[in-house]
């Protein structure tokens, strides 16, 4: 369910549900999380592991900030309505917002996709300037509470281990002792937003939980970025998508400070090396020359090859338990992580954080968690599931057009992966496919509208597919 269909944010509709929440992990799922919990706990803390710059600097638990990363339209607007302002705060820090139907070019299946018949608005920056000025936004919540340095090593849990009612932190600070002492944080509400590495499926395990069960699809990719000096009236942004049998990609994003973030991916030991001629090497045999070229031209504006390795995707079915402790949410990445190549992370954690606060909205008692038949958490569950699972099934069926993918392959994947290569083509030299393919993979409307029948006659009229330019 992407953003066109969900429920917006609506404030002041949500009761006080409690005193005090917690959101463990400040990534961008985290703070947005905080953020919808803000409107029902009369305190939020939001703690995390790591130090809190100041500055846009990238954080020590997340490697992957220093490549590519784009905000999605279903992302984007999520932002904009959970924090008023985001958008211009962005761009006032340096961020820019390209009109993506003119001002990126994505090439897929041999040719550029041609220009879109309207403006499809892409905000640009670093990761580590989006998470900057959204910490700024958030910390300016009322009652919201940024703790840095601080390690979450257990949740608090009654006696019949049903539920959780707050976390024990320790000070993990560059003055902090190896045997620093264990503070007890009460609780009403704890969310879990520390990523792929959740320790949350083993502790419910500890407590006689079963487990979620995890699809995962393994597509090995690997990464290597650099950055390079970009005119500062030069907009444009590129992204070469692999499609079989070359399993090699890349992009070219506008962020900051005038440069370019350039980042190169291969699939299944495909993989860019970590070297600066190495790099250009590898992008002269994409199947087009813009990303080397930019490479080859402009000023690099450091000698570093930055290099991340990212296995495979992964999916907990957190919604199929049968039994979930009361007090405990879990969002972002540790609930699902997609391969990078698409851009999808930070927009699934936005409309996570819109879920929640549908959830929250909706509840049928404002002092409680929920009832004995319909428990907060399996709401919960169930609400992001919808659009997980659309993000899930987008991701992996794109994945699966390679033969060395394994996992669980969605249903339907390779008749769809064929109807969607032949619209791909046809949209080399059609508006109004281009235009409705970019909204898809933007999240901003749903994969079915591309099966409707105005576009399939386009798709499927005689001599659709045009060679490519």
């Amino acid at each position: 369910m992407p953003f066109s269909t969900l429920p917006p944010y609506e404030p002041g509709t949500v009761d006080r549900r409690g005193e005090h929440a917690v959101v463990v992990g400040a990534s961008m799922a985290g703070l947005l999380a905080g953020r919808a919990l803000a409107d029902a706990y009369d305190r939020v803390t939001i703690l995390d592991r790591d130090p809190l710059p100041e500055r846009a600097q990238p954080r020590r638990s997340t490697p992957q900030a220093e490549h590519v990363h784009v905000l999605l339209e279903a992302g984007r607007a999520t932002l904009e309505s959970l924090l008023p302002g985001y958008g211009d705060a962005l761009e006032a820090a340096g961020g820019l917002v390209l009109d993506s139907s003119t001002e990126l070019a994505l090439h897929e299946y041999g040719d550029y996709l041609a220009d879109g018949d309207e403006p499809l608005p892409m905000a640009c920056a670093s990761r580590p300037l989006f998470e900057r000025v959204t910490r700024e936004h958030v910390a300016a919540v009322d009652d919201v509470t940024l703790l840095d340095e601080t390690r979450c090593t257990d949740y608090l849990v009654d006696d019949q281990d049903s539920t959780v009612h707050g976390v024990v932190t320790t000070d993990c600070g560059a003055s902090a002792q190896d045997d620093a002492d264990h503070v007890d944080r009460p609780a009403d509400l704890v969310v879990d937003a520390t990523g792929r590495t959740s320790r949350t499926p083993d502790w419910l395990a500890r407590h006689g939980y079963d487990r979620p069960r995890e699809d995962e699809v393994t597509v090995d990719l690997a990464y290597s970025t650099t950055t390079v000096e970009r005119p500062p009236e030069d907009r444009r942004a590129f992204l070469v998508v692999p499609t079989p049998p070359n399993a090699r990609g890349g992009s070219a994003i506008p962020i900051e400070d005038d440069r370019w973030v350039v980042t190169l991916f291969g699939l299944h030991d495909d993989h860019p090396p970590a070297t600066a001629d190495g790099l250009l090497s590898f992008a002269e045999d994409l199947p087009a020359s813009d990303v080397h070229d930019l490479l080859a031209t402009q000023k690099w504006s450091g000698d570093d090859v930055r290099q991340y390795p990212f296995a495979s995707s992964l999916r907990r079915r957190y919604e199929d338990l049968d039994a979930f402790p009361d007090g405990l949410l879990v969002t972002g990445d540790a609930v699902a992580s997609f391969n990078p190549i698409y851009g999808q992370g930070m927009s699934a954690a936005a409309l996570d954080a819109l879920a929640l606060h549908r959830v929250l909205a909706d509840a049928p008692d404002s002092r409680q968690h929920g009832t004995a038949d319909e428990p907060l958490a399996s709401r919960y569950f169930d609400r992001i599931a919808e659009h997980r699972d659309v993000i899930w099934q987008m991701a992996v069926s794109a994945d699966f057009e390679f033969d060395a993918t394994t996992g669980p392959r969605p249903f339907g994947t390779a008749i769809s992966n064929r109807y969607l290569s032949r619209l791909v083509r046809t949209a080399h030299a059609d508006s109004a496919l281009a235009t409705a393919y970019a909204q898809v993979l933007r999240l901003e409307r749903p994969p079915k509208t591309l099966f409707e029948p105005r576009i399939l006659w386009r798709v499927l009229r005689p001599n659709a597919a045009r060679t490519p330019r």
